[in-house]
């Protein structure tokens, strides 16, 4: 994210806000360059910007930013967002068509509707052009006023081509997630804390849902909400290999499967 946006986000975890939950030490509290360059040394060959608009007026600035960062470092993906304002719809044409390869949208902070008329034509675009859109739907940490399977399952209804990409497994609604996951056949979900001991101390993974991810093994894709974990990026790893579903699933988790989405080349 931007700095001064980085700094204020850090703020509100410090001070344990009310979206948050509980304290929530940041794990990877460093500058820039040094954070970029962790992420290379971990081994992570492609990236994006999630930035995420939480009030009207910011997206265009964010994308015009998030541009300028992607341009800036190859392994950094495009990355663009969008809220419901008038003028959405027109950023986010004009994000698509500088190359932004994936979207963000924040539900629960930005506190909007996703059924919101002044987002169908931005659901009609993404959808369109098939680039994906990752979601904060879910009602973990703590559920906002639009969060939950309801708001977003009336968008897929509408757009059942959108690819979305449901942040945190949907935590902690796992179950009504996986279904629409299993409902619509463009529709991920990404592992962003989920299984973590973080996590199950708060919002626990259901052992019983586990071998429906082996259904929609190519459709679960790693997230890690670096640098904002209050854990080290290996335990997220770690944790996905705990669940025991076979290489192949795991090579997907960890590669094929977000590749696909972010059209990145196939690996050597």
């Amino acid at each position: 994210m931007p700095a001064r946006v980085l700094d204020k986000v850090w703020a509100y975890f410090d001070a344990a806000g009310p979206l948050v939950g509980g304290p929530w030490p940041i794990h990877y509290r460093y500058g820039e360059q040094d954070r970029l360059e962790r992420l290379r040394n971990l081994g992570v060959r492609a990236f994006p910007s999630l930035v995420y608009a939480h009030r009207p007026g910011m997206s265009a600035w964010l994308n015009a930013w998030a541009a300028d960062f992607a341009a800036e470092h190859p392994d950094v993906v495009h990355t663009a967002t969008f809220f419901p304002e008038p003028e959405a719809a027109a950023y986010v044409r004009q994000a698509l068509a500088a190359g932004a390869r994936i979207f963000k949208a924040h539900l629960q902070v930005g506190a909007y509707d996703p059924r919101d008329p002044l987002l169908d034509e931005v659901w009609g675009l993404l959808a369109g052009a098939g680039v994906p859109v990752v979601v904060h739907c879910g009602g973990g940490p703590v559920p906002g006023p639009f969060t939950g399977p309801g708001p977003i399952g009336e968008v897929l209804a509408r757009h059942p081509c959108l690819v979305l990409v449901v942040a945190h497994m949907g935590m902690p609604e796992y179950a009504d997630f996986l279904d629409l996951a299993e409902r619509y056949d463009r529709v991920h979900l990404d592992t962003t804390m989920a299984f973590t001991d973080f996590t199950e101390a708060r919002m626990p993974w259901p052992r019983s849902l586990s071998p429906r991810l082996v259904g929609l093994a190519d459709r679960i894709v790693l997230g890690s909400d670096f640098p904002n974990t209050p854990y080290p990026y290996a335990h997220q790893v770690e944790v996905l290999a705990a669940l025991d579903l076979g290489d192949a699933w795991l090579r997907g988790v960890l590669h094929d499967n977000g590749a696909r989405l972010l059209g990145l080349p196939a690996a050597r």
